[in-house]
């Protein structure tokens, strides 16, 4: 065992290796770019996925990295000791490069002569073969040979040393443990028993083979090799401690937590999980917000996941008595101390981090405290049924912002469950919304109808450089299926080998126009991508008939391909000129363009100032008025990136991209179509600026013929405006000031009316006072009168009574009024305004409430007035029944 810290555990990982002819080729994101469907990159070995089955990597054979992932399946288990959502794997491997015998050789070099474990507490394990794949001799051979004891290498079975997908590259693993000086659990104990006596250490995958979709194993003519250890276990291991808290990853952060709340660490069993959960939850937050994705609290998807982190973060916050200045202190030690180094990243972006922070704390704060009271109100009433309905805790969620996960752990430390099912059913509809508000671009029908055409069977796109394309027709379906003819009238899709109809994708609505077949016409009323590179030209036979085979004209609608041109490039435009006003942070979220409009999601934690929106107006029709080139250059993504062009974030790019420049001014990866000169865009006008999501806002827009169409508009309001105002157009603002001014006066008259027809229907009351327990109430009913003359009358009675309670009804076209008030000496005599009026609206049939010195409510019964001014003396006795009879205030 040494003493050693994180910092000191990564370089020597890293140089270990790179000593052996290793590159280093650096982290990814933490957020996953979807390929394996995965939200997050859950383990060291995913982004290098590509390269281990079959791609070229461009850094070579040799590889080798400290990635960051996150893994949130076993949320619950964050608490004890070693469970954490966020962790670092120390990978390293070999892509058709070295195999079985250098890779075990290394292991040991690194366990014995780096970490400085010893041989005694060392075991290992290899696959014992099956009727499919012959046992690991080999392996254990390496093992044995590179310095392992013989009786400490295990022969185990599939389900603990083989890794593999359905099909494609597989073959045998063998973990590393730690063996502790505990006594063995029984005769059979070995690694994997989960009995403490062994530990994991790290794992060699050898991917040898390659399954065939029959299921049988073939030799891999390219063997490779995927090595990954756990960071933090092994820091525990080597600092010879037995909880990842007590690390340097976690230690600032603890002793921060110790401080704000002035409890100690290991104590109380309750307090140290919740000291544990905050770290945990806080670091991962932090890396999240601070990555390169820039991810932030959502409702839906990667998004979700990290509110859900942060808000039970401050839940446990809360049972540790600390506010929102400690949880953002704890934060930011990770920033500055912890990974200051490490990941600069942070560093980078750290008033952002904490912005975010801050703003999501805000979030859940504001409704945090009426939240858990109606989760206490919905406990006491449904805690006999043993089970919260789905109703209710999507009711938590929805309205108080509660994630189900946290409600669910909430129930759980009552003994109840939640009902899942019903909680789903409530929320998919707001799911789906979620869904298109994430990303609305319009994507094309994956039709089945098409899957059984021969894979070769594909389209070729030619629209970026013609309107026109000569082709064939090489399918032809119906609403169903294949067929070979669509008569006059039908409706169907027609796929061509070649098209010069660009298909709806990356936001971009697709073509329409017509396609030729000598004198029969086919009309194209949208362009879909279809699977294995097909697109699918949907319409309607408007002459004649068309067959497959035909030879066919295709013509793209040169107006609305031009139209939906000006938008596409005006976008880009746009999302320049809005990181020159609001900052680099701005990010894509999600585009949309038609031939009619732009509608552009983006990153930003608020709205955007008036002052702004017309900067970043006025800046894309400066780039217009420039009539900058707009140049389109085929290269690597590596290439691409390399070159500052932006790309949209969890974007699925292929080898090649296209690089979209105009003049110096913006440059995106896209494969839309576009104007060639932004003089063509000829004007642009910004409709609306509105939040669509947590720090996601939405811009529309318009260009060209579009824009004199909205000014055209604009003006034709304006002038029937100006009419109906009797006045010019040049007089409009001057004639609504003195329209308002006169609204002004006659709504104070008005309401001076009110009060004084109020007061007469109330007449004198005054001696209906009683006197309650010492304390002076009246308690009364008026006719006609809303709940501001109530209030009204309140206030002109509580200085004729001088202290006590006042009560007032009133029923007007149908509907029930009733205003409490209590004086600051009845307050201290125990009466509560709020608590009050809970207690007799329910004999108006309605229900309120309020603060201890004036609450409100309404109802639907005005038959029920009399018994709740009754109900009221009873109400306010209870609550000054502790108080010594005869007191008068």
């Amino acid at each position: 065992m040494r003493t050693i810290t994180s910092k000191e555990l990564r370089k020597e990982w890293i140089d270990f290796y790179v000593k052996r002819g290793h590159v280093d080729c650096g982290a990814v994101s933490l957020v996953s770019d979807g390929s394996t469907g995965a939200m997050f990159n859950v383990a060291g070995m995913q982004p290098i996925m590509p390269y281990l089955l079959g791609k070229k990597h461009p850094m070579g054979t040799r590889l080798c990295n400290v990635q960051g992932c996150v893994r949130t399946n076993d949320i619950d288990g964050v608490g004890d000791k070693s469970h954490l959502t966020f962790f670092e794997m120390m990978g390293s491997w070999s892509l058709g490069d070295y195999f079985k015998k250098e890779r075990c050789q290394w292991s040991y070099e690194l366990l014995t002569e780096v970490f400085k474990f010893d041989r005694d507490h060392l075991a290992a394990t290899v696959f014992e073969g099956d009727e499919n794949a012959p046992r690991d001799e080999e392996g254990a051979k390496y093992r044995i040979e590179s310095g392992f004891k013989p009786e400490n290498v295990f022969f185990l079975p599939k389900e603990d040393n083989w890794w593999g997908l359905e099909y494609g590259p597989c073959g045998p693993d063998s973990e590393m443990f730690y063996v502790s000086d505990q006594e063995p659990c029984g005769p059979d104990c070995r690694p994997g028993c989960h009995c403490g006596k062994y530990t994991e250490i790290g794992n060699d995958v050898f991917m040898q083979y390659d399954k065939q979709k029959d299921g049988t194993l073939l030799p891999l003519a390219k063997k490779n090799v995927d090595t990954g250890w756990g960071l933090e276990r092994n820091l525990m291991f080597l600092n010879g401690i037995d909880d990842v808290y007590k690390t340097d990853l976690f230690a600032g952060v603890i002793a921060s937590l110790e401080k704000a709340s002035g409890k100690k660490y290991d104590e109380d069993e309750k307090f140290t999980r919740s000291m544990r959960i905050v770290a945990d939850h806080l670091r991962t937050s932090v890396m999240l917000i601070g990555d390169e994705a820039k991810l932030l609290p959502s409702n839906g998807g990667p998004g979700y996941v990290l509110r859900r982190l942060i808000r039970r973060a401050i839940r446990h916050a809360k049972v540790l008595g600390l506010n929102q200045d400690a949880i953002l202190a704890s934060a930011a030690i990770y920033i500055d101390d912890v990974f200051a180094d490490s990941y600069p990243l942070l560093k980078e972006n750290r008033e952002f981090i904490l912005k975010e922070l801050k703003k999501e704390i805000d979030r859940f704060e504001a409704t945090l405290e009426n939240g858990m009271k109606e989760y206490k109100k919905i406990l006491s009433e449904q805690k006999a049924s043993g089970k919260i309905d789905g109703k209710s805790a999507f009711y938590l969620y929805d309205t108080f912002g509660f994630p189900y996960e946290l409600t669910l752990e909430m129930a759980e430390e009552e003994g109840l469950s939640v009902d899942e099912a019903g909680f789903q059913e409530c929320m998919e509809a707001q799911k789906k919304q979620a869904r298109e508000n994430a990303n609305f671009s319009q994507k094309g029908a994956e039709s089945s109808v098409f899957d059984e055409l021969a894979d070769d069977v594909q389209t070729v796109f030619t629209g970026y450089e013609t309107l026109e394309q000569e082709a064939a027709v090489v399918a032809i379906a119906d609403a169903e299926k294949l067929v070979d003819t669509l008569e006059n009238g039908a409706e169907g899709t027609i796929v061509t080998d070649k098209t010069s109809f660009y298909a709806t994708m990356g936001g971009q609505k697709g073509d329409i126009g017509v396609i030729y077949a000598g004198d029969a016409e086919f009309e194209v009323t949208d362009t879909v991508k279809l699977p294995k590179g097909r697109v699918g030209h949907v319409g309607k036979v408007v002459k004649g008939s068309f067959k497959k085979g035909d030879s066919v004209k295709l013509a793209v609608c040169k107006a609305t391909r031009q139209a939906t041109c000006m938008n596409h490039s005006a976008t880009h435009l746009l999302q320049a000129a809005l990181q020159e006003v609001l900052g680099k942070d701005v990010h894509q979220q999600g585009s949309y363009q038609d031939p009619d409009r732009t509608r552009f999601d983006f990153s930003y934690g608020e709205a955007v100032q008036a002052a702004d929106l017309a900067k970043i107006e006025t800046i894309v029709n400066q780039k217009i008025a420039e009539d900058l080139s707009v140049d389109t250059k085929v290269m690597s993504i590596d290439e691409a990136k390399a070159s500052g062009a932006m790309a949209l974030f969890g974007e699925k790019y292929g080898d090649s991209v296209r690089v979209v420049s105009m003049g110096d001014f913006s440059k995106e990866l896209c494969g839309g179509t576009h104007v060639d000169k932004t003089g063509k865009i000829r004007s642009f006008k910004i409709l609306s600026e509105s939040g669509v999501a947590a720090g996601v806002r939405r811009i529309e827009a318009v260009t060209g013929d579009n824009v004199t169409a909205y000014y055209a508009k604009m003006e034709e309001q304006f002038a029937e405006a100006a009419a109906l105002l009797k006045t010019s157009p040049d007089h409009v603002a001057e004639r609504i000031r003195h329209l308002q001014e006169q609204i002004k006066a006659l709504t104070s008259e008005n309401e001076s009316l009110k009060s004084a027809a109020a007061k007469d229907a109330l007449g004198d009351v005054m001696g209906q006072v009683k006197e309650v327990s010492g304390v002076k109430l009246l308690a009364t009913a008026v006719a006609g009168v809303d709940m501001n003359g109530l209030r009204e009358l309140g206030d002109d009675l509580k200085g004729k009574l001088g202290e006590g309670v006042i009560v007032l009804a009133s029923e007007k076209d149908g509907k029930v009024s009733l205003m409490v008030m209590a004086t600051d000496g009845a307050q201290k005599a125990g009466a509560h305004a709020g608590n009050l009026i809970k207690a007799i609206a329910a004999k108006v049939g309605g229900g309120g409430g309020g603060r201890p010195n004036m609450a409100q409510a309404g109802g639907k019964n005005p038959a029920g007035i009399p018994d709740a001014i009754a109900e009221a003396e009873t109400v306010l006795a209870g609550m000054l029944g502790s108080v010594k009879s005869g007191m008068k205030i």
